[in-house]
Order: structure tokens, then sequence, then C-alpha cells
């Protein structure tokens, strides 16, 4: 079982150097920067298991004010490794937004070691644009989605500039981010990590 902090510090380094050092999401440094992401780790070994810590993280995200929380990244390292299960889990997901209410509420991305988008290959490095160190759920506010794509000048073209900027940077320049899961060494967890998911 990989320990809770490294979890944590693996998803805060592969945040930090892939997806706000790349720009791959313009929105993502601002509520960094001011500590308003909340890491949960979820020791579920099922999709039950799971789906019952999707829905308290949920239920946590609605009821805390914004400004303390404005987004969630529950991890699953103990289980949906296989995209495919991760995949077919989404719509459980999706029926427990609707079943709370919570539907135009908050949203539900998905994040994964080895996800792949539809009519790509494997190891199509376009694909890394969505490949977090653990299976992750992401759960996010409309609200706030509304907000930073009214800010953001050209928010369709955000997904083309991924494209390419994954196409530029390719795999080795990928591999050479040390973002996949437990490549934080454990200083950094001793000194660095602060684990918010407990709160």
């Amino acid at each position: 079982m990989i320990p809770h902090d490294l979890v944590i510090a693996d998803t805060r380094a592969w945040l930090e150097r892939a997806v706000i050092g790349l720009n791959l999401c313009p929105f993502a440094k601002s509520v960094h920067v001011k500590g308003q992401v909340h890491y949960a780790v979820s020791r579920a070994s099922t999709a039950h298991d799971l789906l019952d810590d999707l829905v308290s993280e949920l239920k946590n995200l609605v009821a805390t004010d914004p400004k303390e929380r404005d987004t969630t990244l529950l991890m699953a390292p103990d289980c949906m490794h296989d995209f495919l299960d991760f995949n077919d889990f989404l719509a459980q997901a999706e029926q427990a937004l609707a079943e709370l209410d919570l539907d135009g509420v908050l949203q539900i991305a998905s994040l994964h070691p080895r996800y792949q988008f539809a009519g790509t290959l494997e190891d199509d490095i376009t694909n890394f644009t969505n490949r977090s160190p653990y299976p992750t759920l992401h759960l996010l506010r409309e609200d706030s989605i509304d907000r930073a794509v009214a800010a953001f000048p050209d928010p369709e073209s955000i997904f083309e500039v991924n494209m390419q900027t994954m196409e530029r940077l390719g795999s080795e320049g990928w591999a050479a981010l040390k973002v996949d899961a437990t490549a934080v060494g454990d200083a950094v967890v001793a000194s660095s990590v602060h684990d918010t998911s407990k709160t």
C-alpha cells in the first residue's frame, strides 16, 4: 500500500510540474496558489467503496466555503488500475451526482495513469494531458468553471493547444518531468506535504 502522504505528494508534484508547469489547465494555478485544492486519498479497494468515498467528498465540497476549498482531487491508489474499469465507474459517479441533486452544481472530471482518448493508440502522447499518478476524480464547482471560462479569451482553444504542447514535449520530455506515481522522494513528503484530506 502506497503511503497516504506519498499519494498526496505525487499528485501535488504532478499538478505543479505538468498541469500548471505545462499550462494544461489555465485555471489551475490560481486555486493552487490560494491553497484551495483539497487532496483526498481513498483507501477503497472496490468500486463500491470508492463510490462511498466519492459521495462523501461531493457532500464535503458543496458544504465548504469556496474560498477555503474550491476543488477536490480524490485519488484512489488501491483500485481502478484498469482504465476501462475506471471509465465504466464514471457512469456510477455521474449517477451519484444526480442522486445528490448536485448535477449543475458540481462536475466530475476523470484522470488516470493509463488515460486514453477514444480513437488514439495507448502510447499516443496526447493521452498524457489526462494522465495523473493515480486514478483520480476531480470534483469541480460549476460556478468556478463558468467564471474561469468567462475570464479566458478563447476557452475552446485549450484542448487544441494542449495537444500541440504534448506533441512538442514528446515522451522523453514527459518522462523528464518525473510525475509518475511514487516519483517524489521521502524528503519532499516529510518537508512539504500538508495533508488536508482529514479536515
